[in-house]
């Protein structure tokens, strides 16, 4: 099993795994802790990331700020990718498109999912991610083209 999966499942099931889990993600890559991350689902293909409106991120007209909601984008699609790459595999996001549909309010979830990646296939796989507002709107979504390859 892929080891990040493995660390999520095993966390996870823990009274505060999910927030361990979490910082632990922002301890490896520390800009992340800006938008306060927590993971509340992890599988093959598939993450959701929650944030909470503060504002420390905001922007001027008191919703979360772009930039933030394109961070919580990659957090989602970049661990979902690390948790569905097959052994000898690897992955570097190679850029984003992201559209905003709304203003980004309240609790905000991002729903992150991709392919199946084939061991030994090079190329670019899309991540899709959709961040929605507690009343399911879509607010932002993304698509990242993650560059996948053999580990050399």
């Amino acid at each position: 099993m892929n080891p990040t999966l493995k660390l999520w499942r095993k966390l996870s099931a823990l009274p505060a795994g999910r927030l361990l889990f979490s910082k632990g993600v922002c301890m490896k890559a520390p800009y992340f802790a800006t938008i306060k991350p927590v993971f509340e689902e992890l599988e093959t293909g598939y993450a959701v990331v929650r944030i909470k409106e503060r504002r420390a991120i905001h922007n001027h007209i008191k919703s979360v700020h772009a930039i933030a909601l394109c961070n919580l984008a990659e957090i989602a699609g970049g661990v979902v990718s690390e948790a569905s790459m097959p052994a000898g595999m690897r992955w570097i996001p190679a850029g984003m498109t992201v559209r905003y549909l709304g203003p980004a309010k309240g609790v905000l979830r991002g729903y992150a999912s991709m392919r199946d990646i084939v061991v030994g296939e090079k190329g670019v796989v899309p991540v899709k991610v959709e961040v929605k507002n507690a009343v399911g709107n879509v607010v932002f979504d993304a698509e990242i083209s993650m560059h996948v390859s053999p580990k050399k």
